[in-house]
């Protein structure tokens, strides 16, 4: 049957943002998705790709950018549409946050969005689907040939633990401190076909695989391959789903740099004829729970030996190593945002100094709120400083 991957001419980048509606009075999730969407037809029906959406939650939406060729293009389209989001929400009481799980509230509170997909969804999967009260951030990023595409996505798989570690926002789940860095990357890693992508040599073998997933009815389509990362035919993509939800536009752009500029030099990496890493399933693996447990405090395997280093200091090395990669593609700002994180604390780090300062969740729920209505452009990353796409 074959898979046709709609090329991208060069490394173009698509956002998309899950965000969550909080009552600014009792801090709780508010179901009030369908009422926005109705409230705003230009962003969410008007479009064949409209950048707003449902979730699989009404108390969440999924704003998502155009095809953008710059990091900082994809942040003012997504600071344009969040701006008409709060114009809305305003008048209602209602704010907006984003992490990896909500500090407080409890799925079983929740109320499911209309719509068939969702439907089908919690049918079949049933506990597994409806626990996915958790936001995430998805970076896409344009790729050249299909041939270029698994070759990409193997090599970006020894980075799952530094994607997780530098966004990890999900320590608390339904009001209790889980232990983890993202606990939201243990409640999404449940779905069946979610998880590290499998290491496959070549475009044939992803199609094949592909092809035996659908007539075993496994999946009814690429949407429901939840991969960590994966292609995306219909964009001529690669898309990185590995990040927790990022609370701040700020460091929505460092994802975003992140992911543009490692996709980048892969792809130039094979134009000179490099073979690029390919590290085996259960190294991955390893390394992506060491990240959800530890955040940035992983020790990462490095070789098939069991050496280990601490992830922070791959992290400079990565910032030092990309950094001409991404001063051609105009985001090395952005990019430089992740020693800065490393200096000053990732989103899980923030909110549980708060509880360590003796605030409370309900704390940490404003201090979220504060950290999107600002960023911490003004007040820095630290928590004491602030109360698709081809």
């Amino acid at each position: 049957m074959g898979t046709a991957f709609k090329s991208s001419e060069r490394a173009t980048i698509g956002v998309e943002w899950e965000l969550q509606l909080v009552d600014r009075r009792n801090r709780h999730l508010r179901q009030e998705a369908q009422k926005l969407l109705s409230e705003l037809p230009e962003l969410s029906s008007a479009a064949v790709v409209p950048p707003l959406r449902h979730e699989l939650m009404q108390s969440q939406v999924e704003v998502v950018t155009g095809i953008c060729e710059t990091v900082e293009q994809a942040k003012d389209d997504l600071a344009r549409n969040v701006s008409r989001m709060r114009q809305v929400l305003a008048p209602w009481g209602t704010t907006l946050t984003c992490s990896g799980t909500h500090p407080i509230d409890d799925w079983r509170d929740q109320d499911f969005s209309p719509g068939a997909r969702y439907r089908e969804l919690v049918e079949q999967m049933q506990w597994v689907a409806r626990r996915i009260l958790t936001c995430g951030v998805h970076v896409h990023v344009g790729v050249r040939h299909q041939d270029k595409a698994i070759p990409i996505v193997n090599a970006l798989a020894r980075y799952l633990p530094h994607f997780l570690a530098l966004s990890a926002s999900s320590p608390f789940w339904a009001g209790h401190d889980t232990g983890l860095a993202s606990a939201r990357s243990v409640i999404f890693g449940a779905l069946p076909t979610s998880g590290p992508p499998p290491n496959l040599p070549n475009w044939s073998a992803f199609e094949e695989y592909l092809e035996t997933l659908l007539r075993a009815g496994t999946i009814a389509s690429i949407k429901e391959v939840w991969w960590d990362i994966r292609p995306h035919p219909d964009f001529g993509t690669i898309e990185i789903r590995m990040f927790d939800g990022i609370p701040t536009l700020r460091e929505v752009g460092m994802a975003a740099a992140l992911s543009q500029s490692l996709v980048e030099l892969f792809d130039h990496q094979l134009d000179r004829g490099y073979r690029l890493p390919s590290p085996p399933s259960w190294l991955v693996r390893d390394n992506k729970w060491r990240a959800t447990r530890y955040g940035l405090d992983a020790r990462v395997i490095t070789d098939g030996r069991g050496t280990t280093v601490p992830i922070r200091d791959d992290l400079y090395e990565l910032v030092r190593e990309l950094r001409p990669v991404a001063t051609r593609l105009g985001c090395a700002e952005d990019l430089d945002l992740i020693s800065e994180i490393l200096d000053k604390g990732a989103s899980y780090e923030r909110q549980r100094a708060v509880i360590a300062e003796g605030g409370t969740l309900d704390d940490v729920v404003d201090m979220l709120a504060a950290e999107l209505d600002d960023g911490p452009t003004r007040a820095g990353v630290g928590a004491g400083d602030g109360a698709g796409a081809r």
